[in-house]
């Protein structure tokens, strides 16, 4: 049995893994790597994708900056949260606000140390990455649109690190990256539909609060019926080999998504229209395997 002191300590490590949404900064670097691999150098060997030290400081001082940006998010957010998501809120402050600020400016200070090996740029990139998470967190996320645009353009801002490493400016890429922004963008409007209240007691300027939810349909709507454009393109032009599988499926999953949110009307209806974009989103992480099965085997050598 754990003394209550090692409990303790188990449940605020708990609570800090709560707070730097550990599971999804994993979800991102696996999503780099298999990027890096199986679209930003594919002609690579493998060996030499997974063993490039460059590479993977890139990727580790990008799961610490994101990481960070979730501490500060939930720092200014807390208030908030405990209106929205109060279960969530009591485990996270088992966590002090002290102990979260010292946190982050370790993480945000180590991230700049590790890009230090790469380059001078690399410093200066997730310098203006972590400046960016500072001023959305602070100020932007109250703006209506803005803040949501900010927000997914900062959520694609690693593969951006990863994109730039390698050079590589295929055209697939930005189709690539065009579907996922957009998927992120409307997932960050369904957020602010699903927190509403939240946002109402403290005076969020965001899209439901400004316009009403029936606004923030129509901006969805049009948002996700032009994200079909690029899945559209990534099946009939690029060879994407099967994942063309996923994007069919993707297709489908939007258009239903799209039927079940103009019916929703409460909290429980944005919770369920929220998760089923996540699923699209994770699940396209990892679908970039079936681009080629046989791939990795290929490239071992």
């Amino acid at each position: 049995m754990l003394s209550r002191k090692n409990r303790l300590l188990l449940l605020k490590l708990l609570s800090l893994f709560s707070i730097v949404r550990g599971y999804n900064v994993l979800v991102i670097v696996i999503a780099q790597y298999l990027a890096a691999i199986y679209i930003m150098a594919p002609d690579l060997p493998l060996r030499r994708v997974v063993f490039d030290l460059s590479l993977f400081v890139i990727v580790l001082a990008s799961a610490l900056v994101i990481a960070a940006g979730y501490i500060i998010n939930s720092f200014y957010d807390s208030e908030k949260d405990l209106i929205n998501k109060p279960r969530k809120t009591m485990l996270d402050r088992l966590v002090s606000q002290r102990t979260k600020l010292s946190t982050y400016f370790v993480l945000n200070f180590l991230s700049v140390v590790f890009a230090s090996y790469v380059s001078f740029r690399a410093v200066l990139f997730f310098g203006a990455y972590i400046f960016g998470i500072w001023l959305y967190s602070h100020k932007l996320k109250r703006l209506p649109f803005i803040g949501n645009l900010v927000s997914a353009t900062l959520a694609i801002t690693p593969f951006f690190a990863v994109f730039v490493y390698y050079r590589n400016f295929e055209a697939v890429i930005f189709v690539h990256a065009l579907f996922l922004f957009l998927l992120i963008l409307s997932r960050e409007m369904i957020k602010d539909m699903e927190n509403i209240a939240g946002d109402l007691a403290l005076d969020y300027k965001t899209i439901p609060v400004l316009f009403g939810t029936r606004y923030s349909k129509i901006i969805i709507s049009f948002l996700l019926l032009l994200a079909l454009l690029p899945a559209f393109l990534l099946i009939e032009i690029f060879d994407v080999g099967y994942m063309y599988l996923y994007f069919i499926l993707a297709m489908f999953l939007l258009i239903v998504f799209l039927i079940l949110m103009w019916k929703s009307s409460s909290k429980k209806h944005y919770v369920w229209l929220h998760n089923i974009l996540k699923f699209i989103i994770v699940s396209g992480v990892f679908s970039i395997l079936l681009i080629n099965v046989d791939l990795v085997l290929n490239r071992i050598l």
